[in-house]
């Protein structure tokens, strides 16, 4: 598969993924110096090619680009950032003594 073109949507607050006429993306919010990254969907025609994998790791390159810590809200990311520690120096612990189930 070629390398994937992911376009940063800041209108629509999203990372996206253009392909066979299917749209896949990764919603966020930006707030306070942080991104909270909402909820990624990938359609069930563009599924198990590695498009959410490389939406998290665009989202992540974003936040580091842009100096910004990352709060996690997405199941997908949660799942992700277990396979990528080394990416945990940037977010943001849970809120209210919540913790993320890594």
């Amino acid at each position: 598969m070629s390398p994937l073109n992911i376009v940063n949507n800041p209108t629509n607050q999203q990372f996206q993924v253009f392909l066979e006429d299917e749209m896949a993306f990764l919603e966020y919010r930006l707030s306070d110096n942080m991104i909270v990254l909402m909820h990624t969907e990938v359609p069930e025609k563009l599924g198990a090619r590695g498009i959410a994998t490389a939406l998290a790791a665009f989202a992540f390159d974003y936040a580091r680009t842009h100096n910004l810590k990352v709060k996690i809200y997405c199941p997908f990311i949660l799942t992700w950032i277990k396979r990528h520690p080394e990416q945990m120096d940037i977010v943001v612990p849970p809120s209210q003594g919540k913790s993320y189930e890594l």
